[in-house]
């Protein structure tokens, strides 16, 4: 019988587990548990990449095949997250305005 026309305790321990925190999330990238998987073609190469991992405090499988394409994709989507943008505060109506005319904002650009 559903919860809404039960007329005795109503199960929170259930309404907590549908609506509350994700605990089954998966593992963050790049961590111990969940390595970032690299391939690359050379030792030279490996060795930079190395460097760039250690770098970042990452953990990573690097393996060298030079016969394979190299694929370092995991590594370049951690290192280049996209930065969040903020813009400026608008200014108030009685504000000077930002453009530089010496009016208040609301006989200006407002």
């Amino acid at each position: 019988m559903h919860d809404l026309y039960y007329k005795g305790r109503i199960h929170t321990r259930v309404n907590h587990v549908k609506t509350g925190y994700n605990t089954k999330r998966s593992v963050k990238l790049g961590s111990e548990k969940n390595p970032l998987t690299l391939v690359v073609s050379s030792e030279a190469k490996k060795l930079e990449v190395a460097a760039l991992v250690a770098e970042n405090a990452l953990f990573a499988e690097i393996t060298v095949d030079s016969s394979a394409d190299e694929n370092i994709n995991e590594l370049t989507t951690i290192l280049n997250k996209p930065i969040t943008t903020t813009f400026d505060k608008t200014p108030n109506r009685n504000d000077p305005c930002s453009c530089g005319s010496g009016k208040k904002y609301k006989k200006c650009c407002g």
